[in-house]
């Protein structure tokens, strides 16, 4: 692998830890040539299902884009970096289980509100009020009733303070 910093063709592995619970690699490496360091990922490239959207366009599946969703819906609250990509992780696996070649961006919608329900309450609900299009004040209201009803859980229960 080549150094991002002065391309020299010679880096050295100085660490190898696992990453997403196994899922990935995480490798630390030293330059031969300007002696700097840095990080990179590894991870099996697996066949992921096709997205077919809403209007019926098939798109390829994008980790960042799910990654910028839950991010977005996290944005200020207290869940870690580590807690996002376990859940990121969860999301994926349940794709590959799928076993289809496409899949239902609203299947993944769930999916990803099932997640944020987990890691935290209000994330779930800035979530579904744009993911369910709320058109007004009572639909949160009824969000946060249905919540109340299925024995409302702290927020943050299963979050990660690490990055």
């Amino acid at each position: 692998m080549k150094c991002p910093f002065c391309q020299h063709p010679d880096t050295q592995v100085i660490e190898t830890r696992e990453f997403e619970n196994g899922n990935a690699l995480r490798r630390r490496r030293r330059c031969a040539g300007c002696d700097r360091r840095f990080t990179t990922f590894e991870r099996a490239e697996l066949n992921l299902p096709a997205v077919v959207k809403k209007d019926g366009r098939r798109v390829e599946y994008q980790r960042d884009k799910l990654a910028a969703s839950l991010v977005l819906a996290l944005r200020k609250r207290p869940i870690g970096a580590e807690a996002i990509d376990a859940a990121i992780g969860r999301i994926e696996e349940r794709l590959l289980q799928s076993g289809g070649r496409e899949i239902d961006s609203a299947r993944i919608g769930e999916w990803v509100m099932d997640e944020l329900k987990q890691l935290d309450d209000v994330a779930y609900v800035r979530f579904a009020s744009v993911y369910r299009s709320f058109k007004d004040p009572a639909q949160f209201v009824q969000i946060l009733e249905e919540m109340a009803r299925g024995g409302a859980r702290r927020s943050g229960a299963r979050r990660t303070k690490k990055d």
